[in-house]
């Protein structure tokens, strides 16, 4: 049997990168292997910069603009013959940031070859620890995810579950509350609750703090102290991490702590959660049938039953959603987890953080899908509130109790009446109305509820939807 695992190009292992790498692909930009020796690479050259900028280093010349744009553009260029250069460094150094350092060097030697700026080569990686580096590298990189790609589909979403919220605020909905027919809403105000719940988790991630340390082996600025004892170290590197556009962390092992990375998994895991709710309630809405889907000519529902049209896209994006909070959580437990002043374990698991964000990006799409096929059906919505008189039992024993403490007479006991009336039983619109006719109810309270309906009693349902932003 011939190995797949010889095939060129290769064949990719996992799902993200194989079956559904199109809808995950922004991602690449920011968090694949390649985007993080990209920012090692940024982070290598800002520091390169800030120090002769600021004249850290006694004697050490200022770059000029031209050569600053070149080390810079090494940035912006960066693309898979840098990768390769890097992998061919990196399979002599075995250490990933030293192959950057390496990198590097080489290029500042043809953007400055002069004999004379030999020396600025040991101002690459001068002062730092790898985790220096790769703590302010993954900042980057995920804040970059985060606003670049996550955020903006997650905040359209949003916007396309409060559209149709909005536009469905006014059809009638039987709730059900245990699985049971409950006081109607409408099928608005019940996805404009989902569409709240997730536009609130995504305020908190984009309040999130993005932290980086700079200062050493063991944070505390011990070579850079005793090479440079009269440099206000705490101050350049507040300065420089600030001038990446990350929080400065002062306190710190070898490692960043990573608590932020914890935080934002966290809210993104929750916005994951109360999407997954979202498409449990769809799927069920569309089992009722009060939601069809719309499907192009040619796809197929199922291998066997020509007629079916399933919900794959919501199915699809429960898998992924769980999937993804799966890798969110872990990544959250365990970074913020390390022995002593340093151990690997966060190495390999910030490897993760791709995987993480690709499922949870995989599901945004599928849900977008999903709801952009969806007709509502509000005649099957209708068709069960007609069936289920016996929600208005809930408002007319409300308006008793209020009769009752008023002094009205008659008004006793309303709930138990209620319940003799409707529970565990079908009641029709014929006996509803009679019932409400014996009361001796006032004439303008008995008038108001031999007008409603289950359809009519939908209260203030639609009016909330304004609550959306």
């Amino acid at each position: 049997m011939a190995s797949l695992a010889a095939a060129t190009p290769p064949i990719a292992l996992g799902a993200l990168d194989g079956r559904y790498r199109a809808a995950v692909a922004p991602l690449v930009d920011h968090l694949s292997e390649a985007a993080l020796n990209r920012e090692r690479v940024r982070v290598e050259v800002e520091w390169l910069i800030h120090q002769t900028s600021h004249g850290i280093v006694p004697g050490v010349r200022r770059l000029t603009d031209a050569e600053i744009s070149a080390l810079r553009g090494l940035v912006e260029t960066f693309g898979p013959v840098e990768v390769a250069e890097l992998a061919e460094i990196e399979r002599v150094t075995v250490h990933d940031v030293k192959a950057v350092e390496y990198f590097l060097k080489r290029r500042l030697a043809e953007i400055a070859p002069a004999e004379e700026d030999k020396g600025l080569a040991e101002l690459v990686h001068f002062g730092c620890t790898s985790e220096d580096i790769n703590n302010l590298a993954y900042a980057l990189m995920v804040k970059g995810a985060v606003a670049d790609v996550w955020l903006p589909r997650a905040q359209a979403l949003v916007e396309q579950v409060s559209a149709l919220a909005r536009d469905l605020r006014d059809v009638p909905l039987l709730a059900h509350t245990h699985g049971q027919p409950a006081t109607p809403t409408t099928m608005g105000k019940e996805l404009a609750v989902l569409a709240f719940r997730l536009g609130r988790q995504l305020r908190r991630v984009d309040r999130q703090e993005y932290l980086g340390k700079f200062n050493g082996a063991t944070g505390t600025f011990g070579a850079h102290a005793l090479a440079l004892p009269d440099v206000d170290w705490p101050t350049v590197s507040r300065e420089f991490v600030e001038g990446l556009g990350l929080t400065w962390n002062p306190l710190t092992t070898q490692i960043e702590s990573h608590d932020w990375q914890a935080e934002l998994y966290a809210d993104v895991a929750r916005f994951n959660r109360v999407l997954h709710n979202l498409c449990t309630d769809v799927w069920t809405y569309i089992s009722m049938g009060y939601f069809a889907q719309v499907r192009g000519q040619g796809t197929v529902g199922s291998s066997t039953m020509p007629h079916k049209v399933n919900p794959i896209r919501f199915e699809n994006a429960e898998a992924n959603l769980e999937v993804g909070n799966a890798l969110l959580d872990v990544l959250g437990s365990t970074l913020v987890q390390s022995r002593l002043q340093r151990d690997l374990t966060d190495s390999s698991m910030q490897r993760n953080i791709g995987s993480a964000f690709g499922h949870s990006l995989l599901a945004l799409d599928n849900v977008a899908r999903g709801l952009a096929g969806l007709d509502a059906v509000p005649s099957a919505m209708a068709a069960d509130l007609e069936s289920n008189w016996e929600v208005l039992g809930e408002p007319i024993q409300s308006a008793m109790r209020a009769l009752g403490a008023r002094g009205v007479p008659g008004m006793e006991e309303p709930y138990e009446r209620l319940k003799e009336l409707t529970r565990g039983r079908r009641v029709g619109g014929d006996e509803v109305r009679e019932f409400v006719r014996g009361l001796g109810l006032p004439a303008d309270v008995e008038e108001r509820f031999l007008a409603l309906t289950p359809q009519t009693y939908t209260a203030l349902a639609s009016r909330l939807v304004d609550y959306l932003p």
